[in-house]
């Protein structure tokens, strides 16, 4: 590695043996084979400007014909996300602070005239509104409060208080999607590594209490800036791309995120690009997982650093702009020539993403000395009530406010959101569904009795380890045994799948405690794991909501007269149940209880 610095500028050349970039097609049959790459990126920070006068400062920046830039609100040290309330007051959330700050225009002169903190927590980032309820969101902990008429927050009550450690993007964000479940994105702890927490790198789908929760989507290495589409009810979301990759890759991905996709981070980038600096789980190619992978709907310049994402709702704006998506780009610092440090429109056809444009630029300068500085890095964008847009600067702490001064005709209402999310219909337990040949039993056992407590330590909110499991009574000309554990007591899905394996050795009659959640596994040797219910790959233990009689846990094994079940590696229930019909020499299961009392138990 060798560094080269002049000025503000830096460049970083790495040569290593890794997979060269190339899109998953291109790299059959040479997966995992090792080879030469050079990769050079750069390291540019432009220089902090600040200026203090509003008419200089908005006379710096460009909108469309018609639009107009104001301040807002000045001296806010911070502001990240915003949220807006019926009533036009303006919510934002400071970081390093660790508050939230309610601004009002009491007079009407589009500025903010009233500042007042009306919530504290360390390190505060997410802000969701709804209706006369709050959301917040820190790096462990979800917080709902009341809105009081006066704008105010009632007092703070955590509804979460484990979402995974931070790392390096501790940025976590909320909304309240059109299911009335809450989304929280939760960003990786790294450029790029294999996640022991199969909650980091997702977004996560939440009941109000918070008391279920299951991944929606993965693969996503930090989605701040993610909100419904409003004709179709289509989630998006923007994924800041990977770093050192070059200047122009990875590009900045929108996405189109579906319940249960995975979006390639951190082995395959954009357009199936093979990431040059990691290798996949063991079992599984760089192929597979690209071909797995779900590719974005568009791209944006590389580095740009997206941020709050909002769909324009109101109707000040020109017609053409209702439905279509504004981005804050906060800016770059690995790339030469600079990118971001803009707000950019998503123009939306027909419901669905055809282009970016720019909106909100001139944050970005280059001064005479031939180096660039910024004169803002924005983060939050949100629509006002009267149908304006507020974007927030955490650099030099001020909020802007864009308005239309040119006629607008009255269009009709934007479309309500559709449910794009119904409950999962319910099901019966597998070996209820199944279709054994046979009428012999297999006798399962584990270290808790039959009908008995499980212990703590397999508990979502113990170690979250995988029993131990042991089986007899197989029956000849079993060639391999499949295992599914399900909760029919649980309200949504029903039942809820804790574990899915499947192409299990004949050889194999005894798990040990704490299986890993691997795709495919080496201990035992062969043996392949599917996703759960929590939209994570393995096992995942108990977690009923605080109140609930004790739910029933079924730890259910199936003798399979087929070495494979011709499923790939993280393949839902649905798909197992079906490839196992007409397979089924014998079945047998285990019935464990598990009761939350608390919350922390």
């Amino acid at each position: 590695m060798a560094l080269q610095k002049s000025g503000l500028y830096m460049s970083l050349v790495v040569s290593t043996l890794v997979l060269p970039q190339l899109c998953h097609a291109q790299v059959k049959g040479a997966v995992g084979i090792a080879s030469d790459v050079t990769i050079e990126g750069s390291i540019l920070e432009p220089e902090k400007l600040s200026v203090t006068d509003d008419d200089k400062l908005t006379s710096l920046l460009k909108v469309p014909q018609g639009f107009k830039v104001q301040v807002y609100a000045r001296e806010l040290i911070n502001p990240r996300m915003l949220a807006v309330s019926a009533d036009g007051t303006v919510y934002a959330t400071r970081r390093t602070v660790g508050d939230v700050v309610m601004l009002k225009d009491t007079n009407s002169d589009g500025r903010a005239d009233e500042v007042k903190t009306v919530a504290s927590r360390p390190n505060m980032h997410g802000v969701a509104i709804d209706g006369d309820t709050v959301f917040l969101v820190t790096i462990h902990d979800v917080y709902s409060a009341s809105i009081n008429p006066d704008g105010t927050f009632g007092p703070l009550s955590r509804i979460i208080n484990d979402l995974p450690d931070a790392g390096q993007h501790a940025n976590r964000t909320i909304n309240v999607g059109p299911d009335g479940m809450l989304y929280i994105s939760v960003g990786s702890t790294c450029n790029e590594c294999q996640e022991d927490n199969p909650e980091n790198a997702t977004i996560l789908r939440v009941s109000k209490d918070g008391k279920t929760r299951s991944i929606f989507a993965s693969g996503l290495r930090n989605t701040i800036g993610f909100a419904w589409e409003p004709s179709k009810g289509a989630l998006y979301g923007m994924d800041h791309g990977i770093d050192w990759l070059g200047d122009e890759v990875q590009i900045e991905e929108l996405n189109h995120i579906e319940q249960g996709k995975k979006y390639g981070w951190p082995y395959v980038y954009g357009m199936s690009g093979i990431n040059p600096h990691i290798n996949p789980p063991e079992g599984v190619t760089l192929e597979q997982w690209a071909k797995q992978s779900s590719e974005p709907t568009l791209g944006y310049t590389a580095h740009s650093a997206p941020m709050q994402m909002a769909f324009y709702n109101g109707k000040a704006f020109p017609a053409d702009y209702r439905g279509d998506a504004f981005v804050a780009m906060r800016g770059s610092w690995n790339r030469r020539p600079p990118s971001g440090y803009e707000v950019m429109r998503v123009n939306f056809e027909n419901g669905k993403p055809v282009a970016f444009e720019k909106f909100l630029e001139g944050f970005l300068l280059k001064q005479d000395n031939g180096k660039y500085g910024y004169l803002g890095r924005l983060t939050g964008i949100a629509t006002g009530s009267d149908g304006s847009l507020f974007v927030a600067d955490d650099s030099n702490g001020v909020i802007y406010k864009v308005t239309y001064s040119g006629a607008v005709k009255d269009t009709a209402a934007a479309k309500a959101i559709p449910n794009i999310l119904p409950d999962t219909p319910p099901s019966k337990i597998a070996i209820d569904l199944a279709d054994a040949r046979s009428s012999d039993q297999i006798s399962v056992t584990s270290a808790f009795p039959k009908d008995g407590p499980i212990p703590a330590q397999y508990s979502a909110d113990g170690d979250d380890a995988s029993p131990s499991l042991e089986w007899a009574g197989t029956p000849a000309g079993t060639k391999s045994f499949v295992l599914i554990v399900d909760d029919p007591d649980a309200a949504s899905p029903k039942p809820f799948t804790h574990w899915v394996a499947f192409d299990v050795p004949a050889t194999i009659t005894k798990l040990r405690e704490g299986i890993p959640g691997s795709p495919v596994l080496q201990d035992p040797k062969g043996m392949k794991q599917g996703a759960n219910s929590r939209g994570s790959i393995g096992y995942t233990g108990p977690k009923p909501p605080v109140g609930d009689p004790a739910h029933h846990y079924h730890f259910q094994v199936f003798a399979i007269d087929s070495e494979t079940l011709g499923v790939e590696a993280g393949a839902k229930r649905e798909e197992v149940l079906k490839a196992i019909q007409g397979h089924i020499l014998a079945e047998g299961q285990l019935v464990g209880t598990f009761e939350r009392k608390h919350a922390a138990e």
